[in-house]
């Protein structure tokens, strides 16, 4: 049999969980033996503890030497000695001095020992604090004078600018030949009802500006009503004279001349772009530029040019973008652009980086700076390269991507004037612009191919695309095209003159027809071609008029070709019915309702309809040498701007364009 003592564990503990197991014979013999074998463990450990514990108490002092700090000393000491000067302690005094200044300092008992350690220990803690405190502010000091740093060189790039703006506006623009005046003084109808119907218009602009002059001077447009002065956000709610600016050159076209030089005179002391004023670019390109380049071509005055090449100057940073597609807006002080809330995905619109053109043509030949000419040639450089859902323009472009935003295609709203002006951008170039021409008539191949269609009474119109499909609505605003189109007959590819100007004048119709199916003889803003509804307005939204031109204009364009006497006819009715019911004692107010016998007003005088609705009135009822259109084009505000001749040659000898 096996000795209990080598079997396996297992078998062990088995065993003594067995009663027939031998071990079990044995118990006393067992408990005796492990007593023993405990006791002498016991001895020995005792002996062990009582070594060590002597070790500590009767071993010399060994605070001489270096401690033995949880590992740390070769990295806290060092900070303790750089901390201190050479051949110093802790405490200010020589390392190698006792309290009486002997060689070596003998320590006392165990308390002197253990309260040194923890000065050393303490002294050790300050200085990391210190070493941690110091490093905290030499990294605030160097934040702080980054932060500095870069406020400094805004600020000097903020200075460089502002004064880089200075010496433009302060610069003496160079003198330039301007273009023969044609029929200025003249445009006398001959017969006497004409010449009536046009001092009839002449009243109109005399009420209308008479009352703005008393009501609301320097303020951008009046509330008739009211009586008093109104601005919108287009203008950044500053007080710039927007009326003054935009009826400039209709009063010099009327002969009213005492009131050309009240304006003249506002525009000289007060008017003025260094303002603190988010404006639109479009609108004020538009209207102002516009406005004064056309006052100075008209008037020969030299204030108009400064004080336009000084609100280009402020235009400029607008085209800060990614892709040189200005934003919709543009702080006049501060240079920063943004688009509106409301557009496409960040999107610029169509119709206002479109609509620049003319007036920056002008600009670099009066400055004789090219920056103008350059900045609008990118623009059209850049929608060249681009590819067209069905060789149409999308209403919108976002001007950090370079890529169409919502697929909207619109010849009214949000993108009416880029057409007109690819056209005018050649006109203006005495025709030499064949790039510009050729981008209008490839435009008005797909718009005609997509978007214009015949009712079910066979009234032409231009739909809006929307979503893949056309929408049968025309505004307002679309009624410019029928003039657009009759001015572009003349140089149409494939002898489509006549076409062309046939189909100017089915627009003219389209859009009488949406003044004479109302009870003002208004037209609305916006008109449907749905089912049985023709050239009506069916939202109330959509029923108001608010002074708009379009209609004339393309009436005044049509008589001007054709000599049709319908079209002074179309117009004189409008008119009447203007000065019936838009007219009130403050002036000229928009209506809510043309469907309504008793409309609301909406009590604003629009700038426009000083700049646009009476003076093509007024061009209606006189004769053709009065701006004759080989001599002049009009901005999308109405502004004549001259033709310049031989474009090429006539600008090179002030700017290098290419």
């Amino acid at each position: 049999m096996s000795s209990p003592a080598l079997l396996p564990v297992s078998s062990r503990r088995l065993a003594a969980l067995s009663p027939s197991s031998p071990v079990s014979f044995y118990p006393h013999h067992r408990a005796t033996l492990r007593l023993s074998e405990k006791f002498i463990l016991l001895l020995i450990l005792s002996a062990f503890i009582t070594l060590c514990f002597g070790a500590i108490f009767f071993l010399p002092d060994s605070s001489k030497h270096r401690r033995f700090d949880l590992g740390l000393q070769d990295v806290l000491i060092p900070h303790v000695e750089q901390g201190r000067p050479a051949g110093r302690d802790g405490n200010g005094r020589d390392g190698n001095a006792g309290p009486q200044g002997g060689g070596v300092m003998v320590h006392g008992g165990g308390e002197e020992h253990q309260h040194r350690h923890r000065e050393e220990e303490e002294q050790l803690r300050k200085m990391i604090r210190a070493d941690h405190e110091r490093a905290l502010e030499e990294a605030k000091e160097k934040l702080k004078k980054s932060k500095d740093q870069i406020r400094a060189e805004i600020q000097t790039e903020k200075n460089r600018v502002a004064q880089d703006m200075k010496k433009r506006e302060g610069k003496q623009l160079p003198h330039v030949p301007i273009p023969k005046l044609v029929g200025i003084n003249n445009g006398d109808p001959g017969d006497p009802d004409t010449r009536q119907k046009q001092e009839k218009i002449k009243e109109m602009m005399k009420h209308a500006w008479g009352n703005y002059r008393q009501y609301a001077w320097g303020h951008n447009e009046l509330k008739p009503l009211s009586r008093k002065g109104h601005t919108t956000n287009i203008f950044g709610n500053s007080q710039l004279g927007a009326t003054i600016v935009d009826a400039l050159d209709t009063l010099y076209i009327m002969g009213l001349f005492d009131e050309f030089r009240d304006g003249k005179e506002w525009i000289e002391k007060n008017l003025d772009f260094s303002v603190n004023a988010e404006v639109s670019v479009f609108e004020v390109n538009i209207r102002f530029i516009g406005g004064l380049l056309a006052a100075y071509y008209l008037s020969g005055e030299e204030v108009f040019k400064q004080k336009a090449a000084q609100l280009a100057e402020k235009l400029l940073p607008s085209f800060n973008t990614p892709t040189g597609i200005p934003w919709a807006m543009v702080n006049l002080k501060s240079g920063v652009g943004r688009n509106w809330g409301w557009a496409s995905a960040g999107s610029s619109i169509l119709s206002e980086f479109g609509t620049l053109h003319l007036e920056f043509v002008h600009l670099s030949y009066l400055t004789g700076d090219p920056i103008y000419y350059k900045k609008v040639l990118h623009i059209r450089q850049l929608l060249q390269k681009m590819d067209r859902p069905n060789g149409l323009y999308p209403n919108y472009l976002n001007p950090r991507t370079g890529r169409w935003g919502q697929h909207h295609t619109s010849v009214g709203g949000l993108g009416d004037s880029f057409y007109e002006y690819l056209l005018k951008a050649w006109l203006v170039s005495d025709k030499t612009d064949t790039e510009a021409r050729k981008m209008y008539d490839d435009a008005m191949q797909a718009i005609e191919k997509h978007l214009i269609r015949k009712s079910n009474t066979g009234l032409t119109f231009i739909g809006e695309w929307k979503n893949g499909h056309l929408e049968r609505k025309m505004g307002h605003l679309t009624c410019f095209a029928g003039g657009m189109f009759a001015l572009g007959a003349d140089g149409s590819p494939d002898d489509k003159e006549g076409h062309y100007l046939q189909l100017g004048a089915e627009i003219a119709h389209t859009c009488h027809q949406s003044y004479d199916r109302t009870v003002l003889k208004l037209g609305p803003e916006a008109f449907k071609f749905d089912g049985g509804t023709e050239a009506v307005a069916l939202r109330q939204n959509e029923k108001y008029y608010i002074l708009r031109p379009e209609v004339i204009e393309t009436y005044w364009y049509m008589w001007r070709f054709t000599h049709d006497p319908k079209y002074r006819q179309w117009g004189w009715e409008a008119a009447q019915a203007i000065d019936k019911y838009c007219r009130v004692i403050g002036g000229f107010s928009g209506v809510k309702d043309v469907y309504s016998s008793s409309p609301a007003y909406d009590d604003v005088q629009q700038s426009f309809f000083l700049a646009e609705t009476l003076k093509y009135l007024y061009l209606l009822f006189s004769s053709d040498d009065l701006l004759p259109l080989d001599y002049w084009v009009f901005n999308t505000e109405a502004h004549p701007l001259p033709v310049l001749r031989s474009m090429n040659t006539t600008l090179s000898g002030n700017v290098a364009f290419q």
